[in-house]
């Protein structure tokens, strides 16, 4: 799919800018003295892989399609009742222009959590997973759509030499010639059509019932109700990774955890 006349391609443009200026801020060997590089990552997959189905639970402010999704925004405070909730793992956006994030909001979970966090950006250059290392995450989000298959493979070997993990995700199933499937831990299909916001639950399913045993698969995006999550389980998925629909609610933690019991 061509990405570049969507709003992923005009993030993508915009990100690139982000990091040029970012580097001249602050050099790889400046990033290196920070403490996540003195810490050593929690594994992602591990977490991803017990029985049920695993919680990807996203810390995340705004988004292009919604605008504001919750004004009350404390990530740390959201990041302990995800915790209590039951959540396997928190997923941070750190992405400044269209989804109002900062690496500060990373870096204010990992000193309240010890679960695994996923670094949710758009990942374009080796130097952004050295930052995601500093700001103490365990994983970045790769997103094959807007990668070649040589970005992507470059980008995955530097996150495997930095001690984190790649959460892959695809859009469309075609995608998956650019990713070498013997490199991948960890999988995501997003439901969500780019062009149209429309959101396909079953072709994503289709899709991460395709893909090897070997690999955790994560269903993301448009899952909002009892149902939704009932079918992402019933499919045999290991995981999903949720944000909108407990931003939304009084009480994330709460949310999860009520969801979570469902489906027991």
């Amino acid at each position: 799919m061509d990405y570049r006349n969507t709003i992923l391609g005009q993030i993508v443009e915009d990100t690139r800018g982000v990091i040029e200026q970012r580097k001249q801020e602050r050099s790889l060997a400046s990033l290196e003295q920070d403490s996540g590089f003195n810490r050593t990552p929690l594994s992602l997959s591990s977490a991803l892989s017990g029985e049920g189905l695993s919680v990807i639970a996203e810390i995340k402010k705004a988004s292009p399609s919604k605008g504001v999704i919750r004004e009350d925004f404390d990530p740390p405070m959201i990041a302990a009742s995800y915790m209590r909730g039951g959540a396997s793992a928190l997923s941070v956006l750190t992405e400044p222009l269209h989804f109002q994030g900062s690496p500060r909001f990373l870096q204010q979970v990992r000193a309240e959590v010890d679960l695994p966090i996923l670094r949710k950006d758009f990942i374009v250059d080796p130097y952004q997973i050295f930052e995601a290392r500093a700001w103490g995450a365990d994983a970045v989000l790769l997103i094959a759509t807007c990668l070649e298959r040589n970005q992507l493979a470059e980008l995955h070997a530097a996150t495997r030499e930095l001690g984190l993990q790649a959460l892959v995700e695809l859009y469309d199933p075609r995608e998956t010639d650019r990713v070498d499937m013997d490199q991948v831990q960890i999988m995501g299909v997003n439901s969500r059509d780019l062009r149209t916001f429309e959101v396909d639950l079953e072709g994503a399913l289709e899709t991460l019932g395709s893909l090897p045993d070997s690999v955790v698969r994560v269903a993301e995006s448009g899952l909002h109700t009892t149902e939704d999550f009932q079918k992402v389980r019933q499919a045999g998925i290991e995981a999903a990774l949720v944000g909108e629909s407990f931003m939304r609610a009084p009480d994330p933690g709460v949310a999860l955890a009520s969801m979570l019991d469902i489906l027991t």
